[in-house]
C-alpha cells in the first residue's frame, strides 16, 4: 500500500515512520509543514505539507494518491486551543475538512486521530459508543471534526487515544515520566494530582493500533490506549520506583490547587476490547512503557 502520514514531524508521526518504515512493506510518504525534522531518511520520502491550506492538501493528495492517509497533526495544546480558538479550529477542524475532500477525490482511506477529551470525564472509563459530552475548546473542536467523518461518505476510521507519552528526536514538549524523573534527580519537591484518572498511551502502542488499522483498512471507531487506569500520582509513584529516587519529594494534592485555562474531564481512560478483538491490539503496561523510554533514553545519551 500507499500509507501518507501527515504530522510526520510530532511525536505519534516520528513512531509511525519508523514502525512502518521498518516493516518495509509498503511506500510511505512523511509530510508536516516546513522542513522534515527526522533523524533517519531510509524507507520513505519527505514531502511538506500545510494542512491547513486547501491548496497544500489537495496538491500532495492528488499528486501521491495514497491508498491510507494518517492524519496526526493537530493542536493538541488545551490550554493554547482555549486562548487561541481560530487557530485551534483552522488545524484541528477545517484541516481535516481539506484532507477528507482529497481523501474522497482520490479513493484513500483516511485514519483520523482523536482525543479522550471528547468525553466529560464524569463516567470514564469509557466506550467507543459512549456520548460525547466536551468540557474544553480542544474537546469540541476534536469532536467537530469526528461529526464530518461520520458524516462522509469516504472510508475512515477515529482512533481516540488518552495521554501519549514517548521520547522523540527533536522534541520540545516534555511527559509526566520525564518530567517527574528530572524534577526528583535534581531534588525538587512536585505536587501531583490524584483526582484524575487516564489509560496513559505509549506512543509505540499508539503508533502499532494505527497500523494495524491502516493494513486492514479497519472501518469505524477505536479506542487505542494504555490498559493501566491510573491518576498522575500514580503514575509519579511507579516513575520514582522504578528509577529508584526519592517518593516523599511527591505530595499528593488535586486539581483545584492548579490554575488551568482549559477545563479537564476528570475520569476519562478507555476500554479497549474492541480493538483487543478487531485488530488484535495489545498495549504494554504502564511499567513496561517506562522501562521502554529508560531503554530509550540510555541509548539516546
Amino acid at each position: 500500500m500507499k500509507i501518507l502520514i501527515t504530522g510526520s514531524n510530532g511525536l505519534l508521526g516520528q513512531k509511525l515512520v519508523q514502525l512502518i518504515s521498518s516493516t518495509g512493506n509498503h511506500e510511505l510518504i512523511a509530510t508536516a509543514r516546513g522542513k522534515n525534522r527526522l533523524p533517519e531518511s531510509e524507507g520513505y520520502r519527505f514531502v511538506s505539507m500545510d494542512i491547513t491550506d486547501q491548496k497544500s492538501v489537495e496538491t500532495v493528495i492528488s499528486s501521491e494518491k495514497p491508498d491510507v492517509i494518517i492524519n496526526t497533526a493537530a493542536m493538541t495544546n488545551v490550554d493554547q486551543c482555549e486562548t487561541e480558538r481560530e487557530a485551534c479550529w483552522k488545524l484541528n477542524v477545517d484541516a481535516v475538512s481539506y484532507l477528507l475532500n482529497a481523501a474522497k477525490a482520490n479513493d484513500s482511506f483516511l485514519l483520523h486521530l482523536s482525543t479522550d477529551f471528547i468525553f466529560d470525564g464524569s463516567s470514564g472509563p469509557y466506550k467507543e459508543e459512549d456520548l460525547p459530552n466536551p468540557v474544553s475548546y480542544y474537546g469540541e473542536s476534536k469532536l467537530a471534526a469526528e461529526k464530518l467523518l461520520l458524516e462522509s461518505d469516504i472510508e475512515w476510521a477515529i482512533v481516540r487515544t488518552v495521554l501519549v507519552y514517548g521520547i522523540a528526536h527533536d522534541m520540545s514538549r516534555s511527559n509526566i515520566i520525564l518530567w517527574v524523573k528530572k524534577s526528583l534527580e535534581e531534588g525538587k519537591d512536585i505536587h501531583v494530582v490524584d483526582d484524575q484518572w487516564r489509560t496513559p498511551t505509549l506512543a509505540e502502542d499508539l503508533a502499532k493500533g494505527c497500523f494495524l488499522i491502516a493494513e486492514k483498512k479497519a472501518k469505524g471507531i477505536f479506542n487505542i490506549s494504555g490498559k493501566d487506569l491510573m491518576t498522575p500520582y500514580e503514575m509519579a509513584i511507579q516513575t520514582a520506583s522504578y528509577f529508584d529516587l526519592n517518593k516523599s519529594l511527591i505530595t499528593k494534592t488535586d486539581s483545584s490547587r492548579f490554575t488551568q485555562t482549559a477545563k479537564r474531564p476528570p475520569k476519562t481512560g478507555f476500554v479497549l476490547d474492541k480493538a483487543e478483538e478487531v485488530l488484535g491490539y495489545k498495549p504494554h503496561s504502564f511499567k513496561e512503557g517506562i522501562a521502554i523510554l529508560s531503554d530509550q533514553l540510555n541509548r539516546a545519551y
